[in-house]
């Protein structure tokens, strides 16, 4: 296994619908080529300390994304998301309720942006073993999710903002927004 290079803003592949994966591909014996591109993409999204990945973002035009949440200071009081593969993920429900939530990117690596999304949506997807799943998520997991599927559809938090004077360097969102936001919102971080 082994860590892959982070396509940044900037790279054309970020802007690119990525394409659906041959489930076939994905469960042949013998073939572990996507096996391995998603155990690189686990490794990859664990160095840079990430929350999910998508394919586009380790500059493959595949429709995978990654999840995975343990505690930690950037999310302090998120709930855990266990590791989870999604392989073609789509939308296929979204609520009418949303929140704002701050949001970074491992492909905009020290910026953070308050984005309005549903709170809830129904994700179905394929596993990397090629099964059948449909999640239901909420809160955090719904942000997250709907984030990583984002970077499929060739677009990156940013354009999903509507006031650009919400935007920060993290060392500065930090210093500035979490006390203020902490303060309106334990969750607005």
């Amino acid at each position: 296994m082994s860590v892959l290079n982070i396509a940044r803003l900037g790279h054309p592949i970020l802007r690119e619908i990525a394409k659906p994966v041959n489930l076939k591909a994905l469960t042949a014996s013998g073939d572990d080529e996507l096996q391995q591109l998603i155990d690189d993409m686990i490794d990859t999204m664990r160095e840079e300390d990430g929350v999910g990945i998508a394919a586009p973002q380790v500059a493959r035009s595949l429709q995978i994304i990654i999840v995975e949440y343990q505690q930690n200071e950037r999310y302090p009081s998120q709930d855990d998301i266990p590791l989870t593969v999604y392989v073609n993920p789509k939308i296929i429900h979204s609520g009418k309720e949303t929140a704002s939530f701050w949001e970074g990117c491992l492909s905009l690596k020290d910026l953070r942006g308050l984005v309005t999304r549903p709170q809830e949506v129904t994700v179905e997807a394929f596993s990397r073993e090629g099964k059948k799943m449909v999640v239901e998520a909420k809160g955090f997991l719904s942000v997250v999710l709907q984030h990583e599927i984002d970077h499929l559809l060739g677009k990156v938090f940013l354009d999903r903002m509507t006031d650009l004077t919400q935007l920060a360097w993290a060392e500065e969102w930090q210093t500035y927004w979490t006390e203020k936001e902490s303060a309106q919102s334990p969750e607005a971080i």
